[in-house]
């Protein structure tokens, strides 16, 4: 059993996703960032950075902070989704974690919440923001997912693609990242991940 402080954010849906997929049983404790609740002195025991998402997996005792070791510790603990080459696996979750995630992060702060506020940084992360969708599209190109098999390397990356609206990148340039998020959008357990943590549990923290 886990317990999830997550928010509705690609990062934190990145495991909603994870849990759903896996079919473990978890409690959703949403940490509203809109309100500064991440700061908050007992969320700070779980998460040191003070970022969601973080979990506590209640028969251990373990907490762990940051998507990506999340995402590596559930699939190797539940030995599933690492894909048929582990290493291949890793590999494309760092290049989510060190690319995709912190640059379309930046278009999002830039073209969706304050267009015309800094130009240079608009065309910089827009720009970016295209590469690494051409990047992620190359990757793709005779595979319907990033590492052959649906794999945490998918679960990263597909919550960013999923604002690419945000990151103004029409996805029809990329035809196979819009064939890649189709299959994955159509999955029931991102379906419901995505919508976490819409229904909530009031269990304090630990």
């Amino acid at each position: 059993m886990y317990d999830l402080y997550t928010w509705t954010t690609p990062n934190g849906r990145k495991v909603s996703i994870m849990l759903e997929e896996l079919g473990v049983p978890y409690e959703a404790h949403a940490i509203d960032i809109m309100k500064d609740d991440q700061f908050a002195p007992d969320f700070l025991k779980i998460s040191p950075n003070n970022k969601i998402p973080a979990i506590v997996e209640r028969d251990t005792g373990r907490s762990l902070m940051e998507s990506g070791a999340i995402l590596l510790y559930l699939a190797e603990k539940h030995g599933q989704f690492m894909g048929p080459d582990r290493w291949e696996t890793i590999e494309w979750l760092m290049w989510q974690m060190g690319g995709i995630g912190p640059f379309l992060g930046q278009a999002h702060h830039f073209l969706k919440f304050n267009p015309g506020k800094a130009p240079y940084a608009e065309e910089r992360y827009g720009k970016e923001a295209k590469r690494l969708y051409g990047v992620l599209d190359r990757r793709l190109d005779g595979r319907d997912f990033i590492c052959g098999a649906y794999s945490i390397a998918d679960m990263a990356t597909w919550p960013w693609i999923s604002r690419f609206e945000w990151q103004q990148v029409d996805l029809g340039e990329f035809p196979n990242v819009k064939a890649w998020y189709e299959r994955i959008a159509a999955r029931e357990a991102v379906q419901k991940g995505y919508h976490v943590p819409k229904y909530v549990s009031d269990i304090p923290m630990p």
